[in-house]
């Protein structure tokens, strides 16, 4: 017979409280190789993540990959590790303590947020079980990915949905698989361009997502497509000609065709026009990490002024600004006011008051 964890703090006369869990990427423990190669193990032997057959990427994930790659990405790490920690983690954290500020008092009931990784701690697992304590019969799952794509999302509801089948009580769920075209998103993007411009002036804007391997578009992954519609929103509010702005594909793995143009070449291609002072912001990024800061921040960096193509300036994440966090409010607002703030059900009587009910009538 199977075995389904209960919560052992469970009262049947207590108001269900709404949950909400906030969920990301996720991050090494520390910037050293050992700790690396534990979280790219995770990472890597996703099958979201990697769609190739099982015992071939087995023998090429162990025999080669992890074999060199921690402890190149480990010194990536170290160049943007804080005291904090990682830059991922503490944005992350500080996005989930504002956001619960914000809702709280919203509701008439408990609102609790929790932070859970996909890939690392805290964990989904982890934050789960916290919202479960918390007495969450209904839950909003927001992975912190404006553009949706089987890769982050659906890999995250995946976790989600093979821990909440192991409860006693599964809550009920409201899933944000999307807001790449959420108008508060958007603009709170253009208002983060124009903040930096205002400061350092106007340059041509190059717009860095993530990349995916192609064959996954071709297979039906709509991201490419969301990408695309973000960054041509975001050229609209900053009413941007087409020749002032760009959007590129970063973070390739392996030698198959991603997503393209790269955003590497198209830098190169770039500093050998001579192409002047540019400006690059990541809208796929909900908070500065390793793909950011080490990646365009130092070595794309590198790579077009060393290459004659004038200054590059990263523009940041969104992170925890005002802005942001507004836009991810009203997101889980919506959601948790579909549910309802009154309880679902009312609270079990006792059997004191069941017995009294039954002698009255």
């Amino acid at each position: 017979m199977p075995r389904f964890r209960g919560n052992a703090d469970f009262r049947h006369d207590t108001q269900p409280a709404l949950g909400v869990l906030l969920s990301n990427l996720g991050t090494p423990a520390a910037p050293t190789r050992r700790a690396v190669r534990r979280y790219l193990r995770e990472f890597l032997s996703d099958p979201r993540v990697v769609e190739v057959p099982r015992p071939l990427w087995w023998l090429i994930l162990n025999g080669i990959i992890l074999q060199t790659r921690p402890a190149r990405s480990a010194r990536a790490y170290a160049k943007v590790w804080t005291e904090a920690g990682s830059p991922l983690l503490v944005h992350t954290l500080a996005q989930r303590d504002r956001l619960a500020a914000t809702l709280a008092p919203r509701f008439d009931v408990p609102v609790h947020v929790e932070a859970g990784m996909r890939y690392g701690e805290p964990s989904i697992a982890q934050a789960l079980e916290r919202l479960e304590s918390a007495n969450c019969s209904r839950v909003v799952l927001l992975p912190l990915y404006p553009q949706y794509s089987a890769t982050t999302t659906a890999s995250t509801f995946d976790e989600f949905a093979r821990l909440a089948s192991g409860l006693r009580r599964i809550p009920s769920l409201h899933f944000i698989d999307s807001y790449h075209d959420n108008p508060a998103y958007i603009a709170a993007l253009a208002d983060s361009v124009r903040a930096h411009w205002k400061k350092n002036g106007q340059n041509r804007l190059l717009m860095s997502f993530h990349g995916i391997p192609e064959r996954y578009r071709l297979a039906g992954d709509p991201y490419p497509c969301l990408c695309h519609k973000t960054a041509r929103l975001l050229a609209n509010a900053l009413e941007l000609r087409d020749d002032q702005w760009a959007i590129a594909f970063q973070s390739r793995l392996g030698r198959e065709e991603w997503l393209r143009p790269y955003t590497d070449e198209l830098l190169s291609e770039w500093a050998a026009q001579k192409a002047g002072d540019i400006d690059v912001i990541c809208p796929g990024f909900s908070a500065d990490c390793l793909e950011t800061l080490e990646e365009i921040g130092i070595q794309y960096k590198a790579l077009y002024e060393q290459g004659g193509g004038g200054r590059l300036r990263y523009i940041p994440a969104l992170n925890e600004d005002d802005a942001h966090i507004g836009c991810l409010a009203g997101l889980v607002e919506r959601a948790l006011k579909a549910f309802g703030t009154a309880p679902q059900t009312p609270p079990a009587v006792t059997l004191a008051q069941a017995k009294k009910m039954g002698a009255q009538q």
